[in-house]
């Protein structure tokens, strides 16, 4: 019945027409499948200077026990949360009882076990999570959670498949989907100069800030600017910035 559900769900979210009905079809079936709990969630560049996104930082979709958010975000659990950090580095979709083995002799078990203590006390006793990844590394990800639910090798498969279709259908509903889809061009490498500012522009720092420490013009500086949303098919500075990170440019 799982399976039959789930590639009815992959043909219907190609003919959903707006975002809700994607998000209506999609929680249907993780229901269906005996999951109460889920997140769609779209992954964004991080700068080593800030600190790490919650989970739900940018959620496409998802539905989570009440007061759970609040609790990890309290506790600060996205420093230790055993599915966030497999998650950095999986090629696969993989339970949470695989991350937390993976760390199982890492200094920060006690806090991770802790963790998951107060999870399963939210109703959060077990999930699966499902990568989505683009050509420069993890996009989004799906995450399933509840009741212990064992998926078949399958199962996992199709959702593997639903969870990057529902992540693309959503985004070209919102229009967002071309430019995560944007591809440095190969023949415009950026120069130093531009580099350096780009760096400085990712530490949050304006334009008159940069110039005094380029020992530049704030209008050089704006023309470099230029020239690098240019190079970089950006709208903005801050999409610039993101699509820098994104292509691997800074880090």
């Amino acid at each position: 019945m799982n399976i039959t559900s789930l590639i009815q769900l992959l043909i219907v979210l190609g003919e959903s027409s707006n975002p809700q009905a994607v998000v209506t079809e999609l929680e249907h079936v993780i229901r269906d499948c005996g999951f109460e709990y889920y997140g769609l969630l779209r992954h964004l560049p991080q700068n080593p200077a800030q600190q790490i996104p919650e989970p739900w930082a940018a959620a496409l979709a998802g539905r989570w026990p009440e007061q759970w958010p609040q609790i990890y975000t309290a506790k600060k659990y996205v420093l230790i949360d055993p599915m966030v950090r497999y998650l950095a580095h999986a090629q696969r979709p993989f339970s949470w009882r695989e991350s937390l083995a993976a760390f199982r002799k890492d200094a920060q078990q006690r806090r991770m076990e802790q963790m998951m203590v107060d999870a399963f006390g939210h109703g959060l006793e077990d999930g699966y999570i499902f990568p989505i990844h683009g050509r420069n590394g993890i996009l989004g990800s799906l995450s399933l959670a509840g009741k212990p639910v064992e998926l078949s090798p399958m199962e996992i498969a199709l959702f593997e498949a639903v969870a990057r279709k529902s992540f693309w259908r959503l985004l070209e509903l919102r229009g967002e989907a071309e430019a995560l889809e944007t591809v440095l061009p190969a023949d415009t490498p950026l120069t130093r100069r531009e580099m350096e500012i780009l760096h400085y522009l990712a530490e949050g720092m304006t334009s008159i800030e940069i110039s005094k420490m380029l020992k530049i013009s704030n209008h050089t500086v704006d023309w470099y600017m230029n020239g690098l949303q240019n190079k970089l098919k950006a709208k903005n500075r801050q999409q610039a910035v993101a699509l820098a990170f994104r292509h691997g440019l800074i880090r």
